[in-house]
């Protein structure tokens, strides 16, 4: 993997990271009452989502850079 791919990789990683930490909050959010248990499942699923896309993104950069 060149350089190029090599930071595209990274920067999958740092958005999964973030994504993660996202879910964290909304967690967070849910215990203090400030969100609907409604609202948490359904902004947690597609946070899993996204994390899976970025996981997949990771595992075939091939196919996402140049």
């Amino acid at each position: 993997m060149n350089n190029s791919g090599k930071a595209f990789v990274s920067n999958l990683s740092d958005a999964e990271a973030e994504a993660a930490e996202t879910q964290t909050w909304l967690d967070f959010s849910l215990k203090c009452g400030y969100i609907e248990l409604k609202t948490h499942k359904k902004l947690d699923r597609e946070y899993d989502h996204i994390i899976g896309k970025l996981v997949n993104m990771a595992s075939h950069p091939e196919k996402w850079s140049f």
